[in-house]
């Protein structure tokens, strides 16, 4: 038994041996912290550390080790450490570096890392809040004031084009001991498409100097924003009801010989941030034909799998759309197949992240076509128009051209269906062997004919009138399909049932923000097209305005309305997501199929 522990320390004794140094990242003068250095192993001797400058070295280095060890199904560690501590005194404002120690531990020489510390001006408790900081009413105490504790909401931009990218930010700052809010009420972001910045579970705080005091400040959520149309849009103000834990003087002797004289009550402050206007310019004239709405940084670019290929065999063209900006509404490119090409729908995949300039990443595009004669085909290049927000002006992005070689596959040229980006899994049609019928066959007796009949003259008739009758369908087809308007109505319902199903399958992957932006596209896709009205032209106030006009009345529409609301709403809200995402399916699916039976 003693052998397999020594054994077991034995290996633990072998890791790695580290020598760290910290400290606070910021301080304030007059402030006292630590500065230590930490090292891994209890074999250690010639400690040394450069002269410290910008600090007061009130106390060190003074010596500790710590001893740990760890049983875990019967498997033995031991973990043993020593830090040397130094006590330090800010004296002077600026940022500083704290030089990195050298020791020789188990026979090597090492150093450490060196730390970076930033003193701040010392606290001025006279000087107050005022700005874009939060403004509060205490309830319980008047002692918490506003300059103890308040949010601020800042944007990243307030002067901005359409569809250009700017970050809300709501920072704390306090002074007093936060436990929490109780309720909190956000905006609605109308006029923009909002994404959360996703926040660590557990938030940073830090030391920092705001209009002449010192605050223990955090970043409490952060929204990217994109504003979908053009004048001055207006952010209401946030409510917080916050929760704050402080201190009494206890007069009680006996009480206060158990809590050291100080007791806590849970005091209540209401909390509201200013209102913010954002700027929005509408984006020039001049939009090139094949503007996709597409807003930021782009680039393109494009691959094939193959330029030689068999009739019958999948041809697959990838599209690359990377860069910064509102990639989630860039509409996809039209790919110009040859017309013997049998084309599938494209299958998009996102890679997206969130950053201060929008979504970060790629949008990758794959097309399936299959040729189905021999010969020599072109696939003109693919273009891409945005607009360039450092620049100020359109962009036309475009991809290589691909000439195909395409030879006759062995066999019959059967019908083929691929998988979609895979060559595998065909299934092959029309292959089924014909044979002769050699029974129950009918015969004509002599002298008796079929011209002249009612039968042989309905075989001229009937189809003259059925050419008639499709002729006639065929040019209100044409007619209705020339008017773009039109087939934009017509198709609306159409559009946002193929987009609702998406949703579906995103509801059923339990894939929340892709769910939510497929319900907001269905919903406003919908009315843009019912409506004649670009989305980007789009706004609560016109759509009701509209919807009034069409013979909509008020109850269905605040119901369209509602449902827009409820969406924005659900993908922040906390509780049960799987019934959030249910409800916001169920109310779009039901307020787009009452709206196509009462739209005119």
């Amino acid at each position: 038994m003693l052998l397999c522990l020594a054994v077991s320390l034995r290996l633990s004794a072998d890791d790695k041996v580290t020598f760290t140094a910290s400290a606070p990242d910021a301080v304030a003068v007059g402030d006292q912290f630590r500065l230590s250095y930490v090292v891994t192993t209890q074999n250690v001797r010639d400690f040394q550390v450069p002269s410290i400058k910008g600090f007061d070295v009130l106390m060190g280095p003074s010596r500790s080790s710590q001893t740990s060890m760890q049983i875990v199904n019967g498997k033995t560690t031991s973990t043993s450490s020593i830090t040397f501590t130094y006590i330090l005194l800010a004296t002077t404002e600026g940022e500083f570096t704290l030089p990195g120690a050298s020791i020789t531990a188990d026979g090597n020489e090492m150093v450490s890392n060196s730390v970076k510390v930033k003193v701040l001006p010392a606290d001025d408790t006279t000087s107050g809040s005022g700005g874009a900081a939060a403004s509060g009413r205490s309830a319980g105490s008047a002692s918490i004031s506003n300059s103890d504790l308040f949010v601020t909401a800042t944007a990243s931009k307030t002067t901005v084009y359409e569809q250009e990218a700017l970050v809300l930010t709501y920072k704390i700052y306090t002074t007093v001991d936060l436990r929490g809010f109780d309720n909190i009420k956000l905006p609605d972001f109308k006029g923009f498409q909002s994404q959360e910045v996703e926040q660590p579970n557990n938030p940073k705080w830090g030391l920092e100097h705001y209009k002449g005091r010192n605050y223990q400040a955090t970043v409490y959520r952060q929204f990217v924003l994109f504003p979908q149309q053009s004048g001055d849009l207006t952010i209401d103000p946030a409510q917080f009801d916050a929760s704050i834990a402080q201190a009494t003087h206890v007069s009680d002797p006996f009480e206060a010989f158990f809590n050291g004289g100080t007791n806590y009550v849970e005091v209540k402050k209401s909390l509201s941030t200013p209102k913010l206007t954002i700027h929005v310019k509408p984006l020039p004239s001049g939009k090139p034909s094949d503007f996709s709405g597409g807003v930021g940084d782009l680039s393109l670019s494009s691959s094939i799998n193959a330029t030689k290929v068999k009739t019958n065999d999948a041809v697959t063209l990838k599209l690359v759309i990377s860069g910064t900006g509102n990639l989630k509404l860039v509409s996809t490119p039209e790919v110009k197949f040859p017309e013997d090409f049998e084309v599938y729908d494209p299958k998009t995949e996102n890679n997206f992240r969130l950053t201060s300039a929008g979504s970060s990443g790629s949008l990758v595009i794959e097309y399936l076509a299959i040729p189905r004669t021999a010969g020599n085909y072109r696939i003109p290049p693919v273009t891409l128009s945005y607009f360039d927000i450092k620049s100020g002006q359109y962009k036309t992005l475009s991809t290589e051209e691909y000439r195909l070689e395409v030879e006759k596959g062995e066999g019959n040229a059967a019908q083929t269906i691929a998988n979609f980006t895979s060559k595998e899994e065909l299934r092959v049609l029309n292959e089924d062997i014909r044979f002769i019928k050699q029974n129950n066959v009918s015969l004509t007796p002599r002298g008796k004919y079929f011209f002249g009949t009612v039968g042989y003259w309905l075989w001229y008739v009937v189809p003259a009138i059925l050419f008639i009758a499709l002729f006639t369908v065929y040019r209100k087809q044409i007619a209705a399909n020339a008017n773009v308007a039109r087939t934009r109505t017509r198709k609306a319902n159409k559009v946002a049932v193929k987009r609702m199903k998406q949703a579906g399958k995103l509801l059923a992957a339990g894939e929340k923000g892709t769910f939510y932006d497929e319900v907001l596209k269905a919903l406003w896709g919908y009315v843009s097209d019912k409506l004649n009205i670009p989305v980007s032209r789009l706004s609560r106030e016109n759509v009701a305005e509209k919807l009034r006009g069409r013979g909509v009345d008020d109850a269905l529409t605040q119901s369209f309305l509602q449902a827009l609301d409820d969406c924005e709403f659900a993908r922040y809200a906390p509780g049960d997501q799987s019934r959030a995402m249910d409800k916001v399916y169920d109310t779009a699916t039901k307020v787009i199929s009452q709206m196509e039976n009462t739209i005119k």
